[in-house]
């Protein structure tokens, strides 16, 4: 479990480093800024429809590259989509389900997951306890209704 946790760790770090510094060349702050959120004290934000909460860590899904941290209610569907961009999570609580066509995936807490931008899946959160998970995107983030 620890080896996983580091992992997932060292993976954030390669994900912050370069998107990071992208995001705040898009944004006003100076990439030299340290940035320190814990999930249990951001502000979260109900999306429209329900089922999800988000709380931006950096940067602004609305414009562009960011991180946020995001919740899913318990037995959330996010049903079949794609999103335009790459998008990276890494679980912290509960666990994020996942399926595609090549099967499905329980990511679990110290786990991380890509998902290619234009890639149809299915996704939601633990039918007990939901999922939070810090995700980031290479660009605005959006959920396309997949046929």
């Amino acid at each position: 479990m620890m080896k996983r946790l580091a992992l997932a760790a060292a993976l954030l770090g390669v994900l912050l480093a370069t998107a990071f510094g992208q995001a705040q060349k898009a944004s006003s702050g100076s990439t030299k800024d340290v940035i320190y959120v814990t999930a249990d004290k951001a502000t979260f934000k109900q999306a429209p429809g329900g089922g999800v909460a988000m709380a931006t860590v950096w940067g602004d899904p609305d414009k562009g590259v960011h991180g946020t941290f995001t919740k899913f209610d318990p037995g959330y569907d996010a049903g079949m989509h794609t999103h335009t961009n790459d998008v990276w999570i890494v679980v912290i609580k509960g666990a994020y389900l996942y399926k595609d066509d090549a099967g499905e995936k329980r990511v679990g807490p110290g786990e991380f997951l890509r998902v290619p931008g234009g890639h149809k899946h299915w996704s939601g959160g633990d039918k007990t306890e939901g999922a939070l998970f810090y995700e980031e995107a290479s660009g605005k983030f959006d959920t396309i209704p997949a046929k």
